[in-house]
């Protein structure tokens, strides 16, 4: 099923990974990325639920857009332990722009396909994924 504004299709292995972040608790974070034909959304990466947030900013890249979903654990003012699940649209400076306004364009049909999707974060570098910002916006 393509996206009509962009043309993106997006690959089921992205909705099932993301279904076992969701229900199983299987991975702390998805890396998302356009296949080589621009052709369609899949998996570039899962990490496993002993990886950090550092471990998702490293595992994107400098130069070139991604889509991540991110499970932050937190603890309330409460005592309550919670969880939210970040998208985090990866919009470097650096990346050409024709990447750019296609994940663009792609990022919100994307983002229905993924059911569970908690708060939403735009990021065009490491500053702007800290553990800081989590916790603000996880809030």
């Amino acid at each position: 099923m393509a996206n009509s504004a962009s043309g993106i299709a997006v690959d089921d292995a992205c909705k099932l990974n993301f279904l076992e972040l969701k229900a199983k608790r299987n991975f702390r974070y998805i890396v998302f990325k356009l296949d080589d034909g621009l052709q369609q959304v899949v998996v570039e990466k899962a990490g496993g639920q002993d990886e950090t947030l550092i471990d998702l900013n490293n595992s994107l890249p400098a130069d070139d857009c991604r889509y991540a979903v991110y499970d932050y654990d937190f603890t309330t003012d409460e005592n309550c332990r919670k969880s939210k699940i970040f998208f985090i649209a990866w919009s470097p400076e650096t990346s050409k722009v024709r990447t750019k306004m296609l994940y663009a364009s792609s990022k919100d049909r994307f983002k229905r396909e993924l059911d569970g999707i908690q708060v939403e974060l735009q990021a065009t570098d490491a500053s702007e994924m800290s553990m800081d910002i989590f916790k603000e916006r996880a809030y």
